[in-house]
Formats: structure tokens, C-alpha cells, sequence
């Protein structure tokens, strides 16, 4: 297998680099921008990350980590499971709830033209950021892991999104810090993050 993770480790892109190197894989890391002629040639809509699997090209971060942890059987549980539907309510969680914030300040920001961005949402976006953040510190209910004991996806995306909101200033909550500090003292993390 000949795979190549394409994004700047800066970007959701982190969040297949920390899978690949959680799962011990061999692969190229191509940081392209998004936009660039590559990343438009590989996905229409100009976007990163983009997994390249020999002649498999495929596109989001969620349906790479699917893709890549499936076929490994490893940091997902099996289809059809109640662990399964479980871990996937709480990616959505993550992505529609905590994720949501960040993303609409980063459009108002940087991604939109200028004449449409709406700076001022900014601190409404933050409220949000911390309620959503205080429901996501009740779902790990003292837990290490958003499965419990079990490291899978769901943290990958839910360790990236509280990385991004430090950056963004944010200003995460103690507990999601706290819960950062546990995944980002994993090997894979630091070795992803290096790259």
C-alpha cells in the first residue's frame, strides 16, 4: 500500500497524520495548501485533507479516519455494534457542536471574502465554544476516553478540535485541557505533530 496524506499538519489533515502514526503506517506527507493545483486536481472542491491509497483518492478527515482505522480494525469498533453507534454520536458531538464555533470564526476570519465576513460574531461564537465544551466534559463523565478506557477516532477528532481552539484563543475549560494534555502525551500525537 502506497499512501499519501496531503494537507498541512496544521490543518484537519493533523487528524489522519495522528492515525497514520497511531497505526504504525508507512506513508508520504505532502503539506499542500488548500486550493493549491494539486489538492484542486485531487479534489474539486479544493479542500485538505486528501488521502491518496494507490488509486483510491479520498477526501474529509472523518471518512479517512473511517477508512483507515476500519481496514485496520483498530481505534473503531465494528459496524453495526452499540459501541459503533456510540463512538460515532460522539464524533457528530464533536464536529456539530465543538468543531461548529471554530470553523464559523475561522470563515469570518480568513476563508471568506472580506466584504462577507462578520467579524463581530466572534464572541457569540465562543459562547457556544464553552457551553458546548462544559456538555462534551458531562459526556466523558470522568473518563479518560470518549469510549471509556478505549482509545479510538472519536478522540483523534475531539483532541484536534481542542488543539484548534487554543490557537484560536478559545479559551478552552481546565477539563478539556486537561483531556488534551492526555491525548497529546500519546507517542503517535508527538510524532504527527513533528512532521
Amino acid at each position: 500500500m502506497s499512501l499519501e496524506i496531503i494537507g498541512g499538519a496544521r490543518s484537519r489533515a493533523f487528524r489522519v497524520l495522528w492515525l497514520a502514526e497511531e497505526l504504525g503506517l508507512d506513508y508520504r506527507h505532502l503539506s499542500e495548501a488548500p486550493h493549491s493545483a494539486l489538492v484542486s486536481a485531487l479534489n474539486p472542491l479544493g479542500q485538505i485533507p486528501i488521502l491518496r491509497d494507490d488509486d483510491v483518492v479520498l477526501t474529509d478527515s472523518l471518512a479517512i479516519l473511517h477508512y483507515l482505522a476500519d481496514r485496520a480494525d483498530r481505534f473503531t469498533f465494528p459496524t453495526g455494534t452499540p459501541e459503533r453507534a456510540l463512538m460515532d454520536a460522539r464524533i457528530n458531538f464533536v464536529l456539530t457542536e465543538l468543531e461548529a464555533p471554530l470553523w464559523m470564526a475561522a470563515r469570518h476570519s480568513f476563508v471568506l471574502p472580506e466584504d462577507r465576513r462578520h467579524p463581530e460574531i466572534k464572541p457569540w461564537l465562543k459562547d457556544d465554544f464553552r457551553d458546548a465544551g462544559q456538555r462534551f466534559t458531562r459526556l466523558l463523565d470522568g473518563a479518560q476516553f470518549l469510549a471509556g478506557d478505549t482509545f479510538t477516532i472519536a478522540d483523534i477528532v475531539a483532541g484536534h478540535t481542542i488543539g484548534w481552539s487554543i490557537v484560536a484563543k478559545f479559551d478552552p475549560s481546565d477539563e478539556l485541557k486537561a483531556y488534551l494534555r492526555n491525548l497529546s502525551d500519546r507517542p503517535a500525537w508527538q510524532r504527527a505533530r513533528a512532521d
